[in-house]
């Protein structure tokens, strides 16, 4: 069997997501994970993650709080162990029932088949807007 690429493993990551698997997206990553989501306070769903459990307990509290609408990848950039990927995604906000719209970049890298780097940047305003009462 053909090992994948960096650029494929990341990209497996995705249908995982979609079908509710958190389990089998977060045997994805290593033991160690480099984890970012930089956000608003108070935003429920992005704890601190240092591993594959930790992710594994972020796309269940993502699952909790936020249904995943649209989901578009533009492009991916693979560079060795790095790939980036940019996209756009809708989700809504459950506790709300307002929309995420956003512009996205992942920044992942990939290590023996693992992912040890989750860096999402996306548009904070619009998640503390979507999330919020006010």
């Amino acid at each position: 069997m053909t090992a994948q690429s960096p650029a494929q493993v990341v990209q497996s990551l995705f249908p995982l997501l979609a079908a509710g698997e958190s389990a089998e997206a977060a045997a994805l990553f290593a033991d160690s994970v480099s984890f970012s989501i930089p956000h608003p306070p108070g935003i429920p769903w992005v704890p601190e993650v240092d591993s594959a459990a930790g992710m594994k307990t972020f796309f269940e509290l993502l699952q909790t709080h936020v249904q995943a609408k649209e989901f578009d990848l533009h492009h991916v950039i693979a560079d060795g162990d790095h790939v980036v990927l940019f996209g756009r995604m809708v989700s809504e906000v459950k506790k709300t029932g307002r929309d995420i719209d956003t512009a996205f970049a992942l920044h992942t890298t990939v290590e023996d088949g693992r992912i040890t780097r989750y860096h999402l940047y996306e548009d904070t305003y619009a998640v503390a807007r979507a999330y919020n009462d006010n």
